[in-house]
């Protein structure tokens, strides 16, 4: 597959709202293949399409462990919240940049799987708030959107 160009912080795109996905094809299944490449390459947890430039609501999440399988998702919505975490939170599309953010500790989520079946997955923890930051993207809500005021820190990692 394809690795994909990503999006940062000062693109338009990312403040647009991504569009349902009608019909799950080979594109759809292809594109979704180059977004997981993609994230791997770049070292993230979750990616959605408009991080690399398609306003698609498609997102894929990876915890990089044996229990979960990597996730990927179309037209995904959450359906039930339960509780707050404050947690430190990055973005491919925020390079070097982590803020403090509050997200729910459990959520639910509809969607689609890359064979147009309905799913339905529960995450709790890591899991809620990769969920909860990559549909933020399908809706247009960057980290900086939602980060409590004052808590963004660069980090250099040429010196690591």
């Amino acid at each position: 597959m394809a690795i994909r160009n990503i999006r940062k912080e000062d693109d338009e795109i990312l403040k647009k709202k991504s569009k349902e996905v009608d019909v799950i094809d080979d594109r759809i299944r292809e594109l979704i293949e180059d977004m997981v490449d993609t994230m791997h390459k770049y070292e993230g947890v979750g990616l959605a399409a408009v991080q690399v430039g398609i306003l698609k609501r498609i997102l894929v999440i990876d915890l990089y462990d044996e229990k979960t399988p990597i996730i990927r998702l179309i037209n995904p919505v959450i359906i039930k919240t339960k509780g707050t975490q404050e947690v430190e939170e990055g973005c491919l599309s925020f390079p070097n940049k982590y803020v403090r953010v509050v997200r729910p500790n459990e959520v639910t989520v509809e969607g689609l799987n890359e064979k147009g079946e309905k799913v339905v997955i529960k995450g709790k923890g890591l899991l809620a708030q990769a969920l909860s930051h990559e549909i933020d993207h399908l809706n247009g809500i960057v980290l900086t959107d939602v980060m409590i005021p004052g808590t963004m820190e660069y980090v250099d990692q040429s010196k690591k």
